[in-house]
């Protein structure tokens, strides 16, 4: 079998959008199941959109999921260069190859002539396509001396077949375009700069693509890279159309349905195995249905005969839940380092403040980490140990807990314990905890509610004896006085 060879080919126009993210992984899983290449391929003949920004922000968000790949920016190749703005040169020469071939030619047709055609054939009810004949209309001696005076350059048309055309997708079976689907299309603008589906086919030629891994909002492009692939004369590479990712409301996913980028999952505390876990599983499913995969294990079993031709939902409620899984497995030193910044912003802690209580931190960390389901939701949760907060005693459910039998006594008991606690380990809490149920013999789940409510202002969080010894003796003691006595 040839070397497979695949590429990830974004627009430098923005942030890495997950679908995005979604499709480099695959072609990543692709390449490295089969022992193959993975190319990085910067599309940025878009001048008006495209900044070098972008590019670097794209580099990062693939850098930070854990996405590498063997040729393009930043590790060169042999087929570079891999920008396609520093490949003009050759989008010229191969096209020029097509006129010679009698299979592309120039068209110097005004937009306003174009136009024109346009709405003459919508008029007759014809489809709007350009033929040769039409365009080589204009294509006289004097235009082409007003073209040269004025320093303009002919625009490059292909030559389209009058033929069907059947892709044989990977996911999606055999896809028949019938004859006429399309006209004549642009190669070169008038710009020199090369349209997308030209560029696309000579790189993808160029750098012996074997396999094109793409969103199937790109089918309908297909039909015109066939075309030029024919007419180069190229080997078909294998191609496969991975459905749209859609919002839970059924339209595909933007910013109304929340966060959509990488970077916006980064910043809010997502670890990027638990994101690269969370897309694989958007169109693709482990053979033994496992949701917590490792890379090595994707790499293992990923193909393209498990990929989903259905649309894939995003479900953030089940990201976070992933995420959660994540950051409980994580070793507690990343989860502190990548706390910080968030400790910082939000002001629970200073600099000074965090060096000099390391040692506590990472203990509440290891006892916070198993309930956040992100890193970002940190600083609120370490805040509970620190900040005072007020208590609704009015609260009805509150009040439920607090006012069962044997509850306010066992309260009052387990403060005059506290109070003669000199040691204030776990096992000295627990000890004083049992001791009060046994004595005062309260209704047990009203009191440790009602206990964790008053310590914690939550009816629920980590293990409340790990709680109670971090929050520490002083500050237990206030906090139980202030409500019970």
């Amino acid at each position: 079998m040839k070397e497979v060879r695949v590429r990830f080919a974004p627009s430098p126009t923005g942030f890495l959008h997950v679908g995005g993210a979604r499709t480099a992984l695959f072609n990543y899983l692709f390449a490295k199941h089969h022992n193959g290449k993975m190319i990085l391929r910067i599309e940025d003949t878009d001048a008006e959109r495209s900044t070098k920004e972008s590019e670097e922000q794209l580099i990062s968000a693939l850098t930070w999921l854990g996405i590498d790949w063997d040729e393009g920016p930043t590790v060169g190749g042999p087929y570079g260069p891999y920008r396609q703005s520093e490949r003009t040169d050759i989008y010229r020469r191969k096209a020029a190859e097509l006129i010679q071939a009698g299979l592309a030619y120039e068209g110097y047709a005004y937009p306003q002539e174009l136009e024109k055609i346009h709405d003459a054939l919508l008029e007759k009810g014809e489809p709007p396509h350009y033929t040769q004949e039409m365009i080589s209309s204009f294509d006289t001696p004097q235009r082409r001396k007003e073209y040269a005076e004025n320093g303009m350059s002919p625009v490059i048309y292909f030559k389209m077949p009058r033929k069907d055309y059947i892709l044989k997708d990977m996911i999606r079976g055999e896809v028949v375009f019938k004859e006429g689907s399309v006209g004549d299309f642009v190669l070169i603008r008038s710009n020199g700069l090369p349209t997308y589906n030209y560029a696309v086919v000579v790189d993808d030629i160029l750098m012996e693509i074997t396999h094109v891994i793409r969103g199937d909002d790109h089918i309908s492009n297909t039909l015109r890279q066939l075309a030029i692939y024919e007419a180069f004369d190229a080997p078909t590479p294998y191609f496969g159309h991975v459905s749209m990712i859609l919002g839970p409301d059924g339209k595909r996913l933007s910013k109304r349905h929340g966060a959509t980028s990488v970077e916006e999952f980064k910043d809010r505390g997502y670890l990027p195995e638990a994101l690269i876990n969370y897309l694989v599983l958007l169109g693709w499913s482990h053979p033994q249905a496992k949701e917590i995969i490792s890379l090595t294990e994707m790499i293992e079993y990923f193909g393209m005969d498990r990929v989903n031709p259905s649309s894939a939902i995003f479900d953030e409620v089940k990201l976070k839940w992933m995420n959660g899984m994540y950051i409980r497995q994580a070793q507690t030193e990343r989860v502190f380092k990548l706390s910080v910044p968030f400790i910082l912003e939000s002001k629970v802690l200073t600099m000074d403040q965090i060096q000099g209580s390391k040692k506590w931190i990472m203990e509440a960390i290891e006892l916070i980490k198993t309930s956040v389901e992100e890193i970002a939701q940190i600083p609120s949760e370490l805040s509970i140990f620190i900040n005072e907060f007020e208590l609704d005693l009015q609260n009805e459910e509150f009040k439920g807990y607090f006012e069962a039998q044997g509850v306010k006594d066992g309260l009052k008991h387990l403060y005059e314990l506290i109070n003669n606690d000199m040691l204030w380990t776990v096992e000295s809490i627990t000890d004083n905890i049992k001791s009060c149920i046994k004595i005062k013999k309260p209704d047990k789940k009203s009191f440790y509610m009602a206990l964790r409510k008053i310590l914690t202002n939550q009816f629920h969080g980590p293990d409340l004896v790990k709680t109670i010894h971090l929050i520490g003796r002083v500050r237990v003691q206030q906090r139980i006085e202030r409500v019970v006595f």
